[in-house]
């Protein structure tokens, strides 16, 4: 399909799927061909755009059919029906099986090294699809994004067969198609999927992230004895606010909490990175290990964040790496404190042990698989928690997440447990 027709089937698309535009809706791309269509939508939508890589188990003498489909998750759907109707023996499919997982591990470094997945936890996803022939990787597709917490998963299509539209309905809540469904020839003939490389996917991930990306205002957080400086990241209506405390010998400059910040702006949070310690405080290093006084710092700057334009009534989160997770629990551990999540990445609770009972806040820990010393500190700290808390593992990992891809996986996490508890503590409020 040209790309002038692909951007007139996404603006027809759009126009179809006009009452969901207002439900505030992620919009997600079936690659190959699907993206360039979820692409043109979230642009008229004005909403974030990510993909949901699937890799389909062609057919071994029909590739355009697929057998099934494994998703970046692993979850695996197979047609057995279609199977036996081709006559796919048991050791052809096992071989489909493996090489469909080549081509899937391959998709999902070249994407998530980059782009991690857009939380969409208790929101309406428009999932977009070239065609549905055999609507095997579309089923797939929907299936992992009620696993992740979709409310609701509209499917839309220029085409459909009668076969695809029954595989795919079970799994989704609306299908929005272009017309009846059709012929095999019809739907394979206007497919995308062959037109669109790997290389286009991630070129309109980044061009849809530059749209959504929003400018950091630099700031001055004054309090009694000190003044430091800032950055807040301030998406239009954010489902949270999200404070960062970096660890020894770092600042608001840490690419790594910067990377992690960005993630969290792309899913909809507004972000505040600021310095602990003035340049003299941080000479002293008796002070970059003082966690009463890290941790009254972020509650100083807690209250001077509430005090900002649009920020007194959103939820607040504390995201800590190293001796910054020590502080995030003491101060969320202070009496009549209102924060809705803490994320600790490669923490040190052991620093705050005495107050960790005392935390309300749900916490999650995240530690690299190879990071051993920090992994016994946070396995025991774990049993000290009387609140919600969970450690969750980033398998090859060390300390510093350096590892391809390590980072990206603290973010999608971290990400996910903010859109868990901040989401749901904004629909209270």
């Amino acid at each position: 399909m040209p790309f002038e027709d692909r951007r007139q089937a996404g603006r027809t698309l759009s126009r179809a799927l006009a009452d969901f535009a207002d439900q505030d809706p992620v919009v997600v791309g079936v690659p190959r061909g699907g993206v360039p269509l979820a692409f043109e939508i979230a642009g008229a939508f004005g909403a974030p755009m990510d993909v949901l890589v699937v890799a389909k188990l062609r057919a071994p003498r029909r590739p355009g059919f697929a057998l099934g489909a494994i998703a970046e998750d692993g979850t695996c759907v197979v047609n057995e029906p279609l199977v036996r109707v081709l006559g796919v023996s048991d050791e052809e499919l096992s071989h489909v099986k493996g090489r469909a997982r080549d081509e899937l591990t391959k998709a999902v470094l070249r994407v998530r090294s980059r782009y991690p997945v857009i939380p969409v936890e208790g929101r309406t996803v428009i999932l977009v699809d070239d065609g549905l022939l055999t609507g095997a990787s579309a089923a797939t597709a929907a299936r992992v994004l009620k696993g992740r917490g979709a409310s609701r998963v509209v499917l839309a299509a220029p085409q459909a067969t009668p076969e695809g539209c029954d595989t795919v309905r079970p799994e989704v809540d609306d299908l929005v198609l272009l017309g009846p469904p059709c012929g095999i020839e019809t739907v394979e003939r206007r497919s995308v999927d062959r037109d669109t490389t790997d290389d286009d996917i991630v070129e309109l991930l980044s061009r849809s992230r530059q749209a959504e990306a929003v400018p950091a205002r630099q700031v001055n957080i004054r309090m009694a004895e000190v003044s430091l400086p800032g950055e807040l990241t301030f998406p239009a209506a954010p489902i949270g606010v999200v404070v960062f405390a970096h660890g020894s010998g770092s600042s608001r400059l840490s690419p790594r909490n910067a990377h992690v910040a960005r993630s969290l702006n792309d899913a909809g949070f507004a972000t505040l990175l600021f310095d602990l310690l003035s340049p003299s405080e941080g000479a002293d290093r008796s002070h970059v290990f003082d966690i009463p006084l890290l941790g009254e710092r972020l509650r100083s700057a807690t209250g001077w964040l509430r005090l900002q334009p649009g920020c007194a009534s959103l939820p607040i989160g504390y995201f800590g790496a190293s001796t910054g997770a020590a502080a995030s629990l003491w101060a969320a551990a202070e009496e009549g404190s209102d924060i809705v999540a803490v994320v600790s990445r490669g923490g040190r609770p052991d620093l705050a042990e005495r107050r960790i009972a005392e935390v309300v806040s749900p916490t999650l820990l995240i530690v690299g698989g190879r990071d051993a010393a920090v992994m016994e500190l946070n396995e025991a700290a774990l049993g000290g928690f009387r609140c919600e808390a969970k450690l969750e593992v980033v398998p090859g990992a060390t300390h510093l997440f350096e590892e391809p891809g390590a980072l990206e996986a603290v973010a999608a996490r971290a990400a996910s447990w903010f859109a868990g508890h901040l989401a749901s503590a904004a629909d209270v409020a």
